[in-house]
């Protein structure tokens, strides 16, 4: 066996273990795994596909549905688990070792080992592999259409229509990930090529890569469109424009906000890599004076600034934006990798003894396994059980008024549980993406049976009061949890 495919064996296989070893250990924690699991079992489960919902009657139109699709399909072949709903994110990840291998064999033949090796044990890469949410799909997307572009400008000659084809696929199911955002990228690729004329062999902007695009991401915003009046301008105006302009989501949209999530995101997760990516970092005020001045220095470089480009000029949108979350930051960890490959290369560094390794993913996955014990209220599969032990008889439906729904409920007590969140009062609400559910008074109008209600311990004695008010009596079940009091609601009839 050569030495190139015995180190694509044993990463391969590191970056597995890391990736599926312990990916069910933990229970769903809401609320981002809560709510990406929730909206795809009622996918699963109604037969609806096109439509997301967080529960029979609300639609969540936050996101496009390419996450929901892949985490039903897993569980549908897989079953109701947690390790079936993170299995996408840990799959995307491990598409992500591959393309840095690929990526870096390309760009600079001899360091694809060391750039997939960097990649699979970074620890934001790692860790954001047992996570649900949609910025791993989106990673791999936008990885593989900058691989085919790479492809393009750096490859064999032959049959590049074939690989911008490949790109403007992946660019489709990036924006049937995340939307616009998706396409961030295009930036970085149509910026290379205005600096690097010379290696252009084919027009990236043709016709039938667009048309490619077109049929395979629009056919879902065309049809919810269509179906909702006025979701046009949701998606435009709230998920675009106001992320982007606003703090209107709470997301550290202060001025020195992207110092907080960026930089520690950057440095802490490229561990234990970042020495290499700072040294890189202080030779490149020099390296972009060179391109500046000097369209050699630039061919010369391409590489180099290849990679340098999809590594800031997202960043600066990133910097700009005034919704800012560590794991938006998530697709900028291939380059990274790549650059902290290069470096070492140019210092002649080997890959790392054995020995140190080894350690470091003992440290890892120690980490992964600490999760599935950490004490937090967020753990549905915790919250389950806790439900169950105080019910009187068989659940449909949980509640939670005037609190977080625990959406990953849906997961850990059966597909037939509904989950939603309730508001105390009746208040205007937004069409797209409301606060609430439904109010107090339209729940307990209902009349449903084999519910189970939930509130904040400090909320208790007025929420019964107001209870009482309307007819009904509550009772308390069992000793509270988490803070929370566990209640069922039923009609006084005394009264």
């Amino acid at each position: 066996m050569t030495t190139e495919r015995r180190n694509a064996l044993w990463i391969a296989l590191l970056a597995a273990v890391l990736a599926l070893g312990l990916l069910g250990m933990r229970g769903i924690w809401d609320p981002d795994e809560g709510r990406y699991t929730n909206v795809a079992l009622n996918m699963l489960h109604s037969g609806d596909w096109l439509n997301p919902h967080r529960n029979d009657e609300i639609g969540h139109w936050t996101k496009p549905p390419l996450t929901y699709w892949a985490i039903a399909a897993s569980v549908a072949v897989f079953g109701d688990n947690a390790w079936a709903a993170r299995l996408p994110a840990a799959l995307s990840y491990l598409l992500c070792v591959w393309l840095a291998w690929r990526i870096g064999k390309r760009l600079a033949p001899g360091s694809e080992a060391s750039a997939a090796l960097v990649y699979a044990t970074m620890l934001f890469t790692v860790g954001a592999s047992q996570l649900i949410t949609t910025d791993y799909l989106l990673t791999a997307w936008e990885t593989l259409a900058l691989w085919a572009f790479i492809e393009t400008r750096f490859g064999d000659r032959g049959h590049p229509r074939r690989w911008i084809a490949l790109m403007w696929v992946a660019f489709a199911l990036a924006f049937l990930t995340k939307g616009p955002p998706g396409l961030l990228p295009l930036l970085v690729v149509l910026a290379f090529d205005a600096l690097m004329p010379n290696l252009r062999r084919h027009l990236l902007l043709q016709w039938s890569g667009i048309l490619l695009f077109a049929l395979l991401a629009l056919p879902w915003y065309v049809a919810v469109i269509h179906g909702n009046p006025g979701l046009f301008e949701y998606f435009i105006g709230d998920e675009v424009v106001n992320r982007i302009t606003t703090n209107e989501f709470g997301r550290h949209g202060e001025w020195y906000g992207w110092i907080v999530i960026y930089l520690p995101t950057l440095l802490l997760g490229a561990l234990p890599w970042t020495p290499a990516l700072l040294r890189w970092a202080r030779g490149l005020p020099g390296a972009m004076r060179r391109w500046w001045r000097n369209p050699a220095a630039r061919q010369a470089d391409a590489p180099m600034l290849l990679l340098t480009l999809w590594l800031l000029l997202p960043l600066l949108v990133f910097c700009i934006s005034k919704s800012r979350m560590p794991l938006y930051v998530l697709p900028l960890f291939t380059p990274l990798a790549l650059l902290v490959a290069l470096q070492r290369r140019g210092e002649n560094r080997s890959l790392p003894h054995w020995r140190w390794l080894a350690l470091w993913v003992l440290a890892l996955l120690a980490m992964e396994l600490g999760s599935a014990f950490w004490p937090t209220h967020k753990n549905a599969a915790q919250w389950a059980d806790a439900i169950r032990e105080r019910a009187t008889g068989p659940v449909h439906e949980v509640v939670f008024v005037e609190d977080m729904a625990r959406y990953g409920l849906h997961l850990h007590m059966g597909v037939s549980t509904e989950i939603e969140k309730l508001s105390q009062d009746d208040v205007p609400e937004s069409r797209f993406d409301p606060q609430f559910d439904e109010s107090l008074a339209v729940e307990l109008a209902e009349s449903e049976t084999h519910l189970v209600w939930v509130c904040k311990q400090d909320y208790w004695p007025a929420l019964q009061k107001l209870i009482a008010e309307k007819g009904y009596r509550a009772t308390a079940l069992g000793t509270p949890y988490q803070r929370r009091v566990i209640f069922e609601v039923e009609r006084d009839t005394t009264r």
